[in-house]
Order: C-alpha cells, then sequence, then structure tokens
C-alpha cells in the first residue's frame, strides 16, 4: 500500500499535468479532447484524494485511540506541564503550596471551587491548538482573549463608501463624521462532557496521560465551538458566520440543491473590493464541494483548479491568501482564484440553505474569555467503576462584525 506522502506526490503530479493543460489551451484553443484528458485526470485526482482521506481517517483514528509514551528526561519536573499531569494522575492533594505557587503564577485567575483547576496557560494554549482543528472558523476568524467574560460590544464602522473631496484654495473642507456602530460579541458556557479515565492508565507513569485528556476534551469543545460560529442563532449562543452573514447571491427557482457559475460570479462581486483582499476564501460542505468540483464555464473548462503545489493541496498547510502553512485548516483547493475550505458544519445543499458563505472572515470575531476550566472527579459514582472523571469548562463567544465583509449563497426556495 502506497503512503499518504506518495500519494500525494502522485496527486501532484497529475493536478500539474491537468493544470499544463488547461494553462496552455485558452480561448479558442479549447477543444473537446482537452476537456476529456481533464475529466479523465480530475477522475484520478479524485480517486487519489479518497485514498488519501481514508488513509488520513486511519491515522486519526490511530492517534486518537493511541497513548503516547513518556520517556525519562522529556519533561521538566517542575514545569506547569509536569504539575498538571501530576494533578491528572493524583489530585488536588498531590500538589504542594510550592506546586500551587508555580501553577497561579502561570494562570490568570485563582484555583477554583473544589476539585477545579484553571488550566496553565502554556497547557490552555495547546487546548485551544486543538479546538482550531474542527471545522474551519477558529482557523480563518480572528481570535483574541478577554480576562472576563462581562457583556462586551464591539465597535464597527463601515468607511466604504466614505470618499474625501478635491479642493481649491482658500476653500474650507467638507465634513463627514463616519458613522460607528456596535457589535454584540458575548461569551457562551461551554462543556466538554465527562471524560472518565481507567484509574489503570492514572497509575501507570509512562502513559502521558495529560495529552490524551487535554486532546479529547480540546476535540469537544471544538466542535461544539465550529457549530455555532458557523450556524449559531445568535440567541443564547453565538451568532455563526452563515448566520450573520448578508445575501450575494439566490439561487434561481429549480436550483434547491445545485449551483451554477454565474452564481459564484455574483457572490464573489457581491463582496465590495475592499472586502476582497488576500485573506477572502470560500467555505462550504463537502457535499456541495463535490458539487462545485463538477463545474464548467462558458468553455466547457473546468471551475475547480487542482492545486499541485505542496502548499495548497489537501491536507497541507498553505501559504496562500493570506494563511500560513501553521493554519490547522488548509485549504481544499482554489475556486476562481480563491482558497476554498471545507466546514462540514455548513448547510448541505437543500432549499433556503445558505450552503456557500464568501469574503474576508477576518471580521468574524472569536473572543475567549479567561482560560479554560478543568475538573477532576474521584467520588464514589466514578471509583466503584475504576475510573475518574474529567471535565473542562470554557467561555467562547462569535460573531460578524461587518456583515459586508462576508456573503452567502441561498439556494431557492422551490
Amino acid at each position: 500500500m502506497k503512503s499518504i506522502q506518495e500519494l500525494r506526490e502522485r496527486r501532484a503530479a497529475k493536478a500539474q499535468e491537468a493544470r499544463k493543460i488547461l494553462d496552455d489551451n485558452t480561448g479558442d484553443k479549447w477543444t473537446p479532447r482537452h476537456g476529456e484528458q481533464v475529466d479523465t485526470l480530475y477522475a484520478e485526482i479524485e480517486a487519489i484524494d479518497g485514498q488519501i482521506r481514508r488513509l488520513e481517517k486511519a491515522v486519526e483514528l490511530e492517534n486518537e485511540n493511541k497513548l503516547d509514551i513518556i520517556k525519562p528526561g522529556d519533561i521538566d519536573p517542575k514545569s506547569p506541564k509536569a504539575l498538571f499531569n501530576k494533578w491528572v494522575r493524583q489530585g488536588d492533594q498531590a500538589l504542594s503550596a510550592a506546586d500551587w505557587q508555580v501553577i497561579r503564577n502561570v494562570m490568570s485567575t485563582t484555583t477554583g471551587s473544589e476539585g477545579g483547576f484553571t488550566v496553565p496557560s502554556e497547557i490552555s494554549s495547546t487546548l485551544y491548538d486543538a479546538m482550531r482543528a474542527f471545522g474551519a472558523m477558529r482557523t480563518l476568524a480572528e481570535v483574541f482573549r478577554t480576562a472576563d467574560g462581562r457583556p462586551l460590544s464591539f465597535p464597527t464602522s463601515d468607511g466604504t463608501s466614505e470618499v474625501g473631496e478635491l479642493i481649491a484654495q482658500n476653500v474650507t473642507a467638507t465634513g463627514q463624521d463616519p458613522t460607528f456602530g456596535t457589535v454584540a460579541l458575548d461569551v457562551y458556557k461551554y462543556s466538554s462532557k465527562i471524560v472518565a479515565a481507567p484509574i489503570e492508565l492514572l497509575q501507570d507513569t509512562t502513559i502521558d496521560m495529560e495529552s490524551f485528556i487535554r486532546k479529547r476534551l480540546g476535540q469537544r469543545l471544538g466542535r461544539i465551538n465550529n457549530q455555532h460560529f458557523t450556524t449559531g442563532t445568535g440567541t443564547a449562543q453565538p451568532r455563526g458566520i452563515a448566520t450573520g452573514s448578508s445575501v450575494g447571491r439566490v439561487g434561481t427557482t429549480g436550483q434547491t440543491t445545485t449551483i451554477i457559475y454565474d452564481d459564484l460570479v455574483d457572490l464573489v462581486h457581491s463582496v465590495d473590493p475592499a472586502y476582497r483582499t488576500s485573506r477572502s476564501a470560500f467555505m462550504t460542505s463537502d457535499a456541495l464541494m463535490r458539487v462545485l468540483r463538477k463545474l464548467k464555464d462558458a468553455q466547457n473548462r473546468p471551475l475547480w483548479l487542482p492545486s499541485w503545489e505542496a502548499g495548497i493541496s489537501r491536507g497541507v498547510g498553505a501559504s496562500h491568501g493570506g494563511y500560513s502553512s501553521e493554519d490547522s485548516v488548509a485549504p481544499f483547493d482554489l475556486l476562481m482564484g480563491y482558497p476554498i475550505y471545507v466546514n462540514n458544519d455548513m448547510a448541505v445543499p437543500a432549499a433556503n440553505a445558505r450552503s456557500l458563505v464568501f469574503g474576508d472572515f477576518s471580521y468574524y470575531k472569536v473572543r475567549d474569555a479567561l482560560e479554560v476550566q478543568m475538573f477532576r472527579f474521584a467520588d464514589s459514582n466514578y471509583v466503584r467503576l475504576g475510573q475518574i472523571g474529567f471535565l473542562a469548562w470554557s467561555r467562547s463567544g462569535g460573531n460578524l462584525v461587518d456583515t459586508n465583509a462576508v456573503k452567502h449563497y441561498a439556494h431557492s426556495a422551490t
């Protein structure tokens, strides 16, 4: 069986071949034979993508259930990570006064109620990194942290229609005050649900239980965050980007599950050029992505351009569109010259569904309040089953602060 890297190299070669055909045969040079050649290459690329996805899923499942081994000397025994690991295994009573002082020095708040533990910033940052890996919202949005969770009104101002003036000598300048507004950016409490760990694993000092538990809690919080940052209603939960964006294009009658080339053109140009920056991108579900990959322009040339560059191929970090190679979620490929990201919390094609959004996602603001707080349960409900329970709480919110920056495509109602 070929490795993932070998499959990616093979995919890159096929994509490069397809791109060369497209680049060398523009306008009148394009013939049905070229279309057949490209269609064949695209089918091979899609088959390779399927192999890569299956292998990546197998690796993901293997890693999810894999318990890393701690080697002697891997962790400084006085580091926050080591002390946090000690607390995970043995609880509050295992930490000395000096240990607690080290912990408090790297926390934004003091220890919570009995059984609680405010995660040190060193650990908290890696937990938030784990949360970024689900969907794409934490990768594309602008994320910031506040010292408390009080209600916050985020200031907004749209200056796209404001222009200066040409003025003669000794003539008084005209006044034009900018218009300011505010958007609520409140935070909401999220639970990871309780993770129960067998006591045997906690007693085995070679198992990196801290990393295992942190990763699992981060995955759960990341998934619920991404759901709400994508389609949240804004009532008792964050307002998602699909919910908060304004209409860019509505499909014509009959397009309840489809989209056409003209829709994409209109959607892109519904966003003011001031917002069509290097950070602009598309976001959709895998279900609509399948439809988009089959679209062709008036010359029967595919709209989806398979990227052969190592930085753009699916599953590899990108250095395109303002997103660095350190981003947790890489763009799938390019559509009309813009990166397109798959987020399966977006609506699938259906009547009235907002299945595709486009624009500058940095205008979606994600707010995290304080650090994550974790609780360790060693009461009889768990001990009698030979387990210790762990639960994480986080406070996060999100909102699109400028509805002109991101627009959506909505399918027809009928």
